[in-house]
C-alpha cells in the first residue's frame, strides 16, 4: 500500500495551476507548478487560483483528500486588495452575498464572512507590481467563503464597486499561508489537512 504524501504551496503570481501543458505554445508562454518543485506522480492542486492570485494552494496525491477539502464544510479565506477605499456599506453587500456573473448567468453568492483590513497584510512584493499610488488609494479586505465559482472573489469585489488588484488567499480550514516566501513547497502530515 502506498503512502499519499500532501503539500502547501505558496503559489506566486503568474504561474497556472497545473503541472504541465500539452500544448508547445502554452508550455513556452506560461509558467507551471512543476517549475516550482518536484512533487511526485499523481500529486494534484486541491482547488484552483487563477493566473492572477496567490497565496495557499493545497495539493496532495490522495483524491479522497482533495475531494473533502474542496467541500462546502471547509472555510477558504482570502485577502483582496480593492482599487479605492472599501466602505462600510459595500463590506456589508459582501457579507450578506451579491450577485455576480457566471458564463451568462446570474449566481447570487451565498452569505460570507468579510471584513476590512485595518492595515495591508504582511505578504512580501508582488513579482509585477500591483500600480502606482499616483493612482489612488487602495484598501484590503478579508473575505472568508465556503463555496468556490470561477473567480467568485473579484467578481463580488466589483460587484460592490470595489475591483480587485490582488487577491491571495492565506487560509484553507485550520491551514494558515503563515509567512511562507512566495514559491515555496512545506510537505505536511495528513493530520493537519482541513476535513
Amino acid at each position: 500500500m502506498s503512502t499519499h504524501r500532501h503539500f502547501l504551496l505558496h503559489k506566486p503570481y503568474g504561474y497556472l495551476c497545473q503541472f504541465v501543458s500539452e500544448d508547445p505554445r502554452e508550455a513556452r508562454k506560461k509558467r507551471f507548478l512543476g517549475e516550482l518543485y518536484a512533487f511526485p506522480a499523481g500529486t494534484m492542486a486541491i482547488g484552483r487560483l487563477d493566473e492572477e492570485s496567490e497565496g495557499l494552494l493545497l495539493l496532495t496525491t490522495d483524491g479522497g483528500v482533495s475531494e473533502r477539502v474542496r467541500s462546502k464544510h471547509i472555510e477558504k479565506e482570502y485577502y483582496a486588495q480593492v482599487d479605492g477605499l472599501i466602505t462600510d456599506a459595500a463590506v456589508a453587500q459582501l457579507q450578506a452575498g451579491v450577485e455576480i456573473g457566471l458564463r451568462d448567468v446570474k449566481y447570487q453568492t451565498a452569505p460570507c464572512t468579510a471584513r476590512q483590513l485595518t492595515e495591508a497584510p504582511a505578504l512580501g512584493p508582488r513579482s509585477r507590481p500591483i500600480r502606482h499610488e499616483r493612482h489612488g488609494p487602495t484598501s484590503w479586505v478579508s473575505i472568508t467563503l465556503t463555496e468556490g465559482k470561477f473567480r467568485q472573489v473579484r467578481k463580488m469585489t466589483a460587484a460592490v464597486g470595489f475591483p480587485t488588484l490582488r487577491l491571495v488567499r492565506v487560509r484553507v480550514g485550520q491551514v494558515w499561508l503563515g509567512d511562507l516566501p512566495a514559491g515555496t513547497v512545506r510537505e505536511l502530515d495528513a493530520a493537519l489537512l482541513p476535513g
